[in-house]
């Protein structure tokens, strides 16, 4: 099944299979205070080094040696505020995360690398 991640919620028939968010996003979190990391804010994939905003819609990555994702939305419209917004008045995740489609699966494990393609 190339629907995302197994076992996720999100993992189905649709555009936003996999969520990505950066490790410099999460770390604007820390800033305000928040004892916050990789999961926090429910993503799937947290990277480190790369501008995923700038990667334009359609736009395909590699995970390790194997996994392919294609870029599929920027940000998303909460329609509920989360704990963290709660707590901090704002979150990263709407504004800075990114979703994607499975284009090829495979495994995924801590401290893959991700390449832009």
């Amino acid at each position: 099944m190339d629907w995302g991640l197994v076992g996720d919620a999100h993992a189905a028939d649709w555009h936003r299979q996999v969520s990505l968010l950066a490790m410099e996003s999460i770390e604007k979190m820390r800033a305000k205070g928040l004892n916050v990391g990789p999961g926090s804010f429910a993503e799937n994939l947290t990277t480190q080094g790369i501008d995923l905003l700038s990667l334009p819609i359609g736009s395909r990555v590699r995970v390790g040696s194997d996994v392919v994702l294609e870029i599929t939305q920027h940000g998303k419209v909460c329609h509920d505020r989360c704990a963290i917004y709660e707590i901090a008045g704002d979150c990263v995740m709407p504004r800075e995360g990114i979703f994607a489609e499975v284009v090829k699966g495979g495994r995924v494990k801590v401290g893959d690398t991700i390449k832009v393609l």
